[in-house]
């Protein structure tokens, strides 16, 4: 069951949330904002902002998890669904590693699927000054990303960043795919990239890659 889609207010549309969540957060707030502390507050209204913020903060997770880059080349495998943003999100993210923690990063573009992926992150590589990894002539994804690990080893790179394909849907080629690249290139990390209105259906999606890249 889903809390439907409804309009919130002039131009803005809320994205679907599973109703077990949204009841399990209604009733935490509720339980807090009925307290005494609320209640004889100065400003209740603040106080109820507070616990909201504080609610949202944890169902999100608490706290940031840093990402597992203990070994030389660690993998960075990006998938998710088309359009979510993965080619973006490889080169946004790559650009992080690089100014924040000093990681030289390769890009990898293993989308053979969309046309002019590997253009599109070679492009966001260039202007980000992040080398992207393209065998000419190389339509696999699997093999793309094998000799893309190999190259990363033998030139002493610190990060690799997977761009892997995605579909309209979760669909068992697309699953297939991802598995077989993790396969060959044992990822440190896989991070998922949906988009910021897909709703609910980001945890099915989400589950389905989880599953097939164990």
């Amino acid at each position: 069951m889903t809390k439907r889609s409804r309009r919130s207010g002039p131009g803005l549309l809320e994205a679907d949330v599973h109703l077990d969540v949204v009841k399990g957060f209604t009733q935490r707030v509720r339980e807090k904002a009925v307290g005494q502390e609320v209640l004889t507050a100065f400003a209740p209204a603040q106080q109820v902002l507070k616990i909201v913020q504080a609610e949202l903060v944890g169902l999100l997770g608490g706290s940031a998890a840093t990402l597992n880059l203990k070994r030389r080349p660690s993998v960075i495998l990006l998938v998710g669904l088309q359009g979510s943003g993965k080619t973006t999100t490889a080169a946004k993210l790559g650009l992080h590693l690089k100014k924040k923690l000093g990681k030289q990063v390769l890009l990898v573009p293993a989308d053979v699927h969309r046309p002019a992926a590997t253009e599109q992150l070679r492009t966001l590589g260039k202007e980000n000054g992040l080398p992207c990894f393209d065998p000419k002539g190389e339509t696999d994804a699997v093999a793309r990303v094998k000799a893309a690990i190999k190259e990363a080893k033998l030139f002493g790179w610190d990060v690799a960043i997977v761009d892997t394909a995605g579909r309209l849907h979760v669909d068992e080629s697309l699953m297939a795919e991802v598995a077989r690249i993790r396969e060959v290139c044992e990822p440190d990390e896989i991070l998922f990239v949906a988009d910021a209105m897909t709703g609910q259906d980001a945890a099915l999606s989400a589950r389905a890659f989880s599953e097939r890249s164990r």
